[in-house]
């Protein structure tokens, strides 16, 4: 058995860092709580150079092939570490009266590690695991505020609905170790072919892992919670849990389902419906909110959908796992900066509060314009080369039907884009319009600036994305 330990330092720098943190939580006074994020990004920052330091090594399966340490693996942990530092940016401002606010970034950073458990398992097991640590530490952040009752419905609906849909993918991993004797990805491959005794028992099997990892995405059937979170929970978590859990199910979605034995599982097809509910569900429930939190809940459903077009044809289109891949980080940019305008005008939500912003607040109006243009799929923001790449990966895998019905859907999600950016632009401003300022200013500026600038390195992003690959 092999156990190279160098291959897992990444998720030791999270691991560390998570109990440093709360260590200093612990004993540190209320006036210097914030000093816990400070510690957290050093973890971060730890972890995505030793990262990268992999990045310039072979893909391969480690710790007896249960690990996969592959260019798709690897580029979703180098997004969700990158969000997540983000997310922690957008939190000291806002828990400043929290007096033991501390021990969020434990939370944020463990949160993190079940994504990347997810991104990078290659063995069923390993992945609820993955699904697990990630749902806990999130039922936590949704609920972080616990004397607001708003955050303590949006932490119970979620464990509500985690607490139904994790058992499903629990039971899904027994049936596939049913059927092949193994919970390892590599034995999966070949063993699930020779299943053909019992395909309703593996049908059944895709079918609950397909609504735990729905769960983690934020996609239909298990979606509800996305939006209330949205509303609910803090704004730093909320930005955090409707983009970090959504890169590590995604790229798992991908890498178990390419496993599965299309004539025996007509998964393709049923991820297509999927893909087609999510999307039209989400922006069609967008179109009538009034609360931009809520709205951009119902967008992070819309976007899910989207993401799930790439898993339909992986394997299928040479540009599927690229698409993903791009899409993601464009979706993290832009769903980040929309929801740090939030944190910076104080979890300011009704949209009639906007009006004006841009007279006010123009750097805030602007960096809100670029998150939602982005989401839409305006060029040469990075929303525009991410749903292009995919499109096209959509269609060459022989779903053009889909690829029209996302056009669509696009189309759609401009009008309630738009319903939030022409009261920012040209409605008065109304009443005075606040702003944190210090760090969660620096941050929603980051996220602002990388959905530009993914949009313009999208032709050399898809170039290094094109040589990853999903092991085994």
């Amino acid at each position: 058995m092999t156990m190279p330990v160098g291959h897992v330092v990444p998720e030791l720098c999270l691991v560390v860092a998570g109990a440093a943190a709360l260590v200093v939580a612990l004993f540190a006074p209320r006036r210097l709580q914030w000093t816990a994020a400070v510690v957290a990004l050093g973890g971060i920052a730890a972890a995505v150079v030793t990262t990268a330091d992999l990045q310039a090594g072979p893909q391969q399966l480690t710790f007896s092939g249960t690990w996969a340490v592959d260019a798709a693996a690897l580029w979703a942990k180098q997004l969700i570490l990158v969000a997540t530092a983000v997310a922690v940016g957008l939190s000291p401002e806002w828990f400043r009266t929290d007096p033991r606010h501390g021990e969020y970034y434990t939370m944020l950073l463990y949160a993190a590690l079940g994504s990347i458990m997810m991104a990078g398992a290659a063995d069923v097991m390993e992945l609820v695991v993955g699904v697990l640590l990630a749902s806990v530490a999130g039922y936590t952040l949704a609920a972080y505020h616990r004397r607001c009752p708003r955050s303590a419905e949006a932490g119970i609906k979620y464990f509500l609905l985690g607490g139904l849909t994790n058992p499903l993918l629990a039971l899904g991993a027994v049936f596939l170790f049913g059927l092949a004797g193994s919970t390892l990805y590599q034995t999966l491959r070949l063993g699930l072919p020779a299943a053909a005794s019992d395909p309703l028992l593996l049908v059944a099997a895709a079918v609950l892992v397909a609504v735990g990892l729905a769960f983690e995405m934020g996609a239909f059937p298990a979606h509800a919670w996305v939006a209330d979170v949205a509303q609910g929970g803090p704004a730093p978590a909320a930005a955090f849990l409707t983009v970090v859990p959504k890169i590590g199910a995604a790229v798992a979605f991908a890498r178990l389902f390419t496993l599965l034995p299309p004539e025996q599982v007509g998964w393709r097809p049923v991820v297509a419906l999927l893909a087609a509910a999510t999307m039209t569900l989400g922006n069609l429930a967008a179109l009538w909110q009034d609360d931009l939190r809520r709205l951009l809940g119902w967008s992070a459903v819309s976007q899910s959908g989207y993401a799930l077009m790439a898993v339909v044809v992986i394997d299928a289109s040479d540009l599927a796992l690229p698409a993903l891949l791009l899409f993601l980080a464009a979706y993290a940019a832009g769903n980040l900066a929309a929801f740090g305008v939030v944190v910076e005008l104080r979890g300011r939500t009704r949209l009639a509060g906007y009006r004006g912003l841009a007279q006010q607040r123009p750097w805030l109006a602007a960096t809100l314009a670029v998150g939602l243009l982005s989401l839409v799929g305006i060029p040469p923001l990075a929303g525009f080369a991410g749903k292009w790449t995919l499109f096209a990966a959509t269609m060459d895998g022989g779903y053009a039907w889909l690829a029209v019905l996302a056009v669509a859907n696009t189309v759609v999600s401009l009008f309630y884009y738009l319903r939030v950016l022409a009261p920012v632009y040209f409605a008065p401003a109304t009443e005075p319009i606040p702003a944190l300022g210090g760090w969660a200013a620096a941050a929603t500026m980051a996220a602002g600036a990388a959905a530009v600038a993914v949009g313009l390195a999208a032709g050399p992003l898809v170039d290094s994305f094109s040589r990853a690959q999903l092991l085994p």
